[in-house]
């Protein structure tokens, strides 16, 4: 089952806060580093990610966007497959 843009972020955020590295970002997503180039650059440029030396963190509104988004598929998530 392919990975939507939405679950790709918040795989992205989740790794990310305690901080990451980019390469253990592409290696925990299971992406490729042109892949998360663009992802870290639209979540940075969102506000949800924030670069520091050599690592980035998920943010106050990245965590925000994580809970939301965890709680918005808790219900589907509980439903068995047919």
């Amino acid at each position: 089952m392919r990975r939507s843009s939405a679950d790709i972020c918040a795989d992205i955020l989740s790794i990310a806060l305690n901080g990451a590295k980019k390469s253990h970002i592409v290696y925990k997503a299971n992406l490729n580093f042109r892949i998360v180039k663009g992802y870290i650059n639209t979540l940075v440029s969102g506000g949800l990610l924030a670069p520091e030396d050599d690592r980035y963190y998920s943010t106050e509104k990245g965590e925000e966007f994580l809970k939301r988004y965890r709680a918005l598929l808790a219900p589907i998530q509980a439903v068995p497959y047919a």
